[in-house]
């Protein structure tokens, strides 16, 4: 048995204090089955890494998933899904450790297939350096251009470019010296501080542990020896001190302590702090770990800061050294990495968790996307899967970042899909938007409330969603016309009515729909600052930009109204026209036939579904409206129905 440590495979955060100093974490990356997993096999392997045991069963996976032919098949080693076996493709990340006598590794085997490129970014996020693989057969590929791109974007200096297969071209230089060429001219705006090429064949092992004698015209270093000297340690001590705030901890009346992990520069006992967005501001007191108290503590480390005075901070506030401050902003320029399947719509609203906090967040602008094959900039609507853009965001509250190139911890986040709570895109923020500081809300003497009162009313917002040719206009129609009867002011916003003016600019796909909708949501608040009842008849399809809506008003005033009528029956009703051009592929993005309706899964009314003319509909609308006390009671042959 040998005597160095078995393979371990190891979380992505995996305590770094269990780590030698001097451990180097890397990623292998690249286009799919350009050899990533079969050379860290190899490595393992020829540093003897591998229990007998181990090496017994991978002997036998060989013969049973191997693709060498009598040969061990390395790969096998780290692709331990059965699926990944099977396809011959790595599909999670595989975390391996292993060590020499100068140096401990933490290597992440990072997936090749476009699919899941954003597993290879989340495990770029934790590594100094990236060894990217390229097949001596096949050159540069779009894949392997991305993952360069995205091991930049991450902050990753330090390249290893790893030509393997180069058994398969006969070791010849020429060949191996034109992918040298065309890296170093792709990746020149990439600004890496090392780029070195290096031959090898992760099969046979040539130049992985060792110079081989295959490739005499090589005259740089073997893989193993390289890592073993590289030096990617950079200055961190001029960092400002940044400590986000995971849990306030108050066991008893005389303890009040901050919980959570330094993201970066030091903090020591005595030190001035500020919370960042409030501007209050204390000195450290303890340092307090389960170890003892520490007279100091540095970025990595999990920790409890009391401080000397009573100040107001809570989960997701940030501390910071009061001469260094983050910047404290709702409005930002980010580089986005897109890892959802559903494209990006600008003006939706996510969720954005940057550190510990979590906010409301919608992308303003899509300003350009990145080509992953020239890295020229070039104007974009949206970001599909893979793809990486530069975009203007917005946050519902103003939250503490910092430029992702000076400060990790808070210059790092993620958007999350508010109807799946998938990952949609991870985000790195390039600087703060200081727009509008000249601006300011002004006070004014008549408020909603007053206006509300003149009225005799409440404000609210009426929101009609169904399907085209449901009777959403109709029935709104129908309920304003009561309404005006009885003295009550509204306004009626319609699909078709807006898009000959307001949103006249706008298509249908889904992008457009989305910003459709928060114009008008924006023009509905206005409209019950003066008092209204707004009814608004949009097919609204999307459930996010419908919730959108309902956040931008005060608890109580939206009124989701789902006019639940079936796709037959509208196909059937079809009053004009539309369904007919567009199933025969005459209209495109028409929703119920090349669109998805995704139908209201808690509205507060639904009509529709009880067989009642769409007077009577209307009539209970009314009804409803006066009972939620919106609107003074209105007796009327409405009093026939109840709901």
């Amino acid at each position: 048995m040998p005597q160095q440590a078995a393979v371990q495979q190891l979380e992505p955060d995996a305590d770094a204090q269990a780590l030698a100093p001097s451990t180097l974490r890397f990623i292998t990356c690249g286009s799919v089955d350009d050899g990533k997993s079969t050379l860290i096999g190899r490595l393992l392997y020829e540093q003897k890494a591998i229990f007998d045991d181990q090496l017994a069963a991978l002997e036998r996976d060989s013969k049973r998933h191997g693709t060498t032919g009598e040969d061990i098949d390395f790969a096998l080693l780290v692709d331990g899904l059965e699926a990944e076996r099977e396809q011959g493709i790595t599909i999670d990340v595989a975390y391996r450790y292993f060590s020499t006598p100068r140096r401990a590794f933490v290597i992440a085997d990072t997936p090749g297939h476009e699919q899941y490129t954003r597993n290879m970014a989340t495990a770029a996020s934790g590594a100094s350096l990236a060894v990217l693989l390229v097949d001596a057969r096949k050159g540069l590929l779009t894949q392997t251009r991305r993952h360069a791109a995205i091991v930049s974007l991450l902050g990753v200096r330090h390249v290893v470019l790893a030509v393997n297969k180069i058994d398969l071209v006969g070791y010849d230089e020429e060949i191996f010296r034109a992918i040298v060429r065309d890296f170093a001219g792709f990746s020149a705006p990439l600004g890496f501080s090392s780029v070195t090429p290096i031959p090898m064949s992760a099969r046979f092992g040539d130049n992985i542990s060792r110079k081989s004698a295959k490739t005499p015209w090589h005259a740089g270093p073997a893989l193993l020896p390289f890592l073993e000297d590289v030096d990617v340690e950079e200055d961190h001590s001029g960092e400002p001190f940044r400590f986000p705030v995971q849990w306030v901890n108050r066991p008893h009346l005389d303890f009040r302590g901050f919980c959570g992990t330094i993201a970066s520069g030091r903090a020591r006992r005595g030190d001035a702090v500020v919370v960042a967005a409030s501007g209050r501001t204390s000195k450290i007191a303890r340092i307090v770990t389960a170890d003892g108290d520490l007279a100091e503590a540095g970025a990595g480390e999990a920790v409890t800061l009391t401080l000397e005075d009573e100040v107001d901070a809570a989960r997701g506030d940030v501390l910071a050294h009061p001469d260094a401050r983050p910047e404290v902003t709702d409005q930002f320029a980010a580089y986005l990495i897109w890892m959802s399947e559903a494209p990006l719509a600008p003006g939706r609203s996510y969720l954005l968790k940057c550190g510990t906090k979590t906010v409301p967040a919608t992308v303003t602008a899509l300003k350009r996307r990145l080509d992953v094959n020239t890295l020229q900039e070039i104007e974009a609507t949206t970001l599909g899967l893979n793809e990486v853009g530069i975009a203007n965001l917005a946050t519902t509250a103003p939250i503490a970042l910092d430029p992702y190139r000076e400060v990790k911890g808070t210059g790092a986040f993620i958007l999350i899909d508010r109807e799946t709570n998938a990952t949609a895109a991870a985000g790195l923020v390039s600087f703060g938007l200081r727009r509008a500081t000249n601006i300011h809300a002004q006070g004014l003497s008549v408020g909603k409330i007053d206006r509300a009162r003149l009225n005799g009313q409440r404000p609210a917002v009426l929101w009609f969603t169904g399907l085209s040719g449901s009777g959403k206009s109709t029935i709104a129609n129908l309920v304003e016309s009561r309404l005006y009867a009885h003295g009550v002011r509204t306004i009626l916003l319609d699909g078709d009515n807006v898009r000959h003016g307001l949103n006249k600019d706008l298509g249908f796909t889904e992008a457009d729909r989305v910003e459709n909708i928060r114009r008008v949501g924006e023009v509905a608040k206005l409209m019950t600052e003066a008092g209204l009842i707004v009814l608004c008849c949009f097919i609204s399809p999307f459930a996010s930009e419908r919730r959108f809506v309902r956040e931008l008003l005060e608890p109580g005033e939206f009124l989701e109204i789902f006019v639940d009528a079936s796709l037959e029956d509208c196909v059937a009703r079809d009053p004009k026209g539309l369904y007919r051009k567009a199933l025969a592929g005459e209209i495109r993005n028409f929703t119920g036939v090349d669109q998805r309706y995704e139908a209201p899964q808690t509205p507060e009314l639904v009509v529709g579904r009880g067989g009642l003319s769409a007077e009577q509909e209307a009539a209970l609308i009314v009804k409803e409206l006066a009972r939620r006390g919106f609107i003074d009671r209105v007796a009327d042959a409405s009093d026939d129905f109840s709901i």
